[in-house]
């Protein structure tokens, strides 16, 4: 899959592709049905499959330019993720288009004539049935069908996609993470919600407190899920690791609102020496939470409070062996 940052010669210099516009926080099973249609549509005419998607997240730019941080939505994946499973439903390119003061200005025609047609040469374009588009989100899909009868581009709407009569959406994915029901988030997503990253060094107070810590830094200071989770650990060898982990800001340790998956597994690796684990590349599933995050009152509260998380974990493991 070729990722593109903005706009590329190539597109306007190539025979077109087949086009759809969102955000895709998850990459949830009603975007899986919808990129699955799209690569059929660009199979048939011979097109490039295309995702264009935004960074940062809509939203997520009015509410800091408004100052209210607190309006942003919640964040279900980080950009790496959302490539990695934007790669896995087969899609050709992706295009990240940076969203910013111009892009949010610009009126829906002149986005439909210089970015669909003059810049990607789109010749076939599907759109969610609540898309919205172009400065003061002005432009809808009737616009958009028009637009392509004059300019020559095919439009498609797919309509909204249910599992067991509800709404697949990143909005019901982020209230199921926000609840902590990661069943019904793994039911959402079609897998379980994980979190991807290099390890990175911290504080190293789980060294001292007795239970060894790999950290991952989570981008938004808003994510979907919080709290302290039962996890699976892919990366550190053959076969995934249980383990326990912590997602939030820490409120015990620090105060400086940064976001870090704090995962301690359950069996150490033994391949792997103290420092061993740092710079690789881990994949972390978060299988059940435990419990919200908690501010204990000293550094041998939380010590007991992470022993406790140990024995729930392993005993949530062992009953779904």
């Amino acid at each position: 899959m070729r990722v593109f940052r903005g706009h590329h010669p190539s597109f306007a210099a190539g025979s077109g592709c087949a086009l759809t516009i969102g955000n895709f926080d998850g990459v949830h099973r009603g975007h899986q049905a919808m990129l699955a249609l799209l690569n059929n549509e660009a199979r048939l005419r011979g097109l490039r499959s295309c995702v264009m998607t935004f960074e940062p997240h809509p939203r997520d730019w009015f509410a800091r330019k408004l100052g209210k941080p607190e309006a942003a939505p919640l964040r279900i994946a980080t950009l790496r993720d959302k490539l990695q499973e934007l790669e896995h439903c087969g899609v050709d390119d992706v295009v990240l288009m940076r969203f910013n003061d111009r892009l949010a200005s610009l009126p829906a025609e002149d986005f439909i004539r210089q970015v669909l047609v003059e810049q990607l040469r789109a010749r076939y374009v599907l759109v969610g049935d609540d898309f919205r588009f172009g400065a003061r989100r002005a432009g809808d899909y009737a616009l958009l069908d028009a637009a392509g009868n004059d300019l020559g581009f095919d439009v498609a709407r797919m309509m909204s996609y249910e599992v067991h009569g509800l709404r697949v959406s990143s909005s019901a994915v982020r209230e199921a993470l926000a609840a902590g029901d990661m069943r019904r988030a793994a039911a959402l997503l079609g897998r379980p919600y994980s979190i991807s990253g290099h390890v990175v060094h911290g504080r190293k107070l789980g060294r001292d407190l007795g239970f060894r810590t790999l950290n991952l830094r989570f981008p938004s200071h808003r994510p979907a899920a919080q709290g302290i989770f039962v996890v699976r650990v892919h990366g550190l060898g053959p076969s995934p690791l249980p383990g326990v982990a912590s997602l939030g800001v820490r409120p015990s340790v620090e105060d400086a609102g940064r976001v870090l998956l704090e995962v301690h597994c359950l069996e150490w690796p033994a391949h792997i020496a103290l420092e061993g684990g740092y710079a690789r590349l881990l994949r972390v599933e978060l299988m059940h939470k435990l419990h919200d995050e908690r501010r204990y009152p000293s550094l041998e509260a939380l010590r007991e409070g992470i022993a406790q998380d140990v024995v729930d974990a392993t005993a949530w493991w062992r009953a779904h062996a």
